[in-house]
């Protein structure tokens, strides 16, 4: 299976990009906010989730690989299919989602164009409470390649959008909440309310310590 691909930019249209490498170019399926961070004829890397049908293969492409792991996690809720889950990465991102589910907001998911109030309460249902997707750790990019990753998103505005707390930062503070016994739902959603008030200035201990004010509310 493809994991990742990097290459040039050779076309893009509204929900998809042609990527060449080495002289063949691979249809992958995107986000808005993917394809908006992407230039024309210029290097791109993309993390890649495979999936096969019946009638086709598809490549659909990340970012992050904390993306490409939220949009396969997501289809683990019943109902969700390819479309939905790249519509609520789309809206939310991983860090996003992982909060609206810890946090139970549906009214957030439901910000996902075709994502309805019914199937945005099937994902808090299902996903809410279990341990948050990992992804590869530690994939260095190609030499020349464009630094997409690390760059923020511009809002509608061209301005940077916000930066989210890592998720990283967010594991690490649930863990050590739950190592103080707290159960691990509600350690999820104390740092996922936590995240959302501060944002892309948190660290660790001051993610811990907004988190026990939460549940200790």
């Amino acid at each position: 299976m493809i994991g990742r691909l990097t290459g040039r930019v050779v076309a893009m249209a509204t929900e998809e990009l042609i990527l060449e490498v080495g002289g063949v170019g691979y249809r992958v399926a995107a986000t808005g906010r993917t394809l908006a961070r992407l230039r024309l004829q210029e290097t791109a890397s993309l993390h890649i989730e495979t999936q096969m049908s019946e009638s086709a293969i598809r490549l659909y492409g990340f970012l992050t690989d904390a993306d490409r792991a939220w949009f396969v996690r997501l289809q683990d809720a019943p109902g969700v299919g390819a479309k939905a889950a790249l519509a609520m990465i789309e809206a939310l991102d991983a860090s996003g989602v992982a909060d609206a589910i810890a946090a139970g907001d549906v009214t957030a998911l439901t910000r996902a164009h075709g994502v309805g109030k019914r199937l945005a309460e099937r994902v808090v249902t299902e996903l809410r409470g279990k341990p948050a997707p990992v992804g590869f750790q530690g994939v260095a990019s190609a030499p020349g390649e464009a630094a997409v990753e690390d760059a923020p998103a511009a809002s509608g505005d061209g301005a940077p959008a916000p930066t989210a707390t890592p998720t990283a930062l967010r594991a690490e503070a649930v863990s050590a909440l739950v190592n103080l016994g707290y159960g691990h739902p509600e350690a999820q959603r104390a740092v996922a309310l936590a995240a959302r008030l501060q944002g892309a200035g948190a660290n660790v201990g001051s993610l811990i310590r907004a988190a026990l004010k939460e549940l200790s509310a």
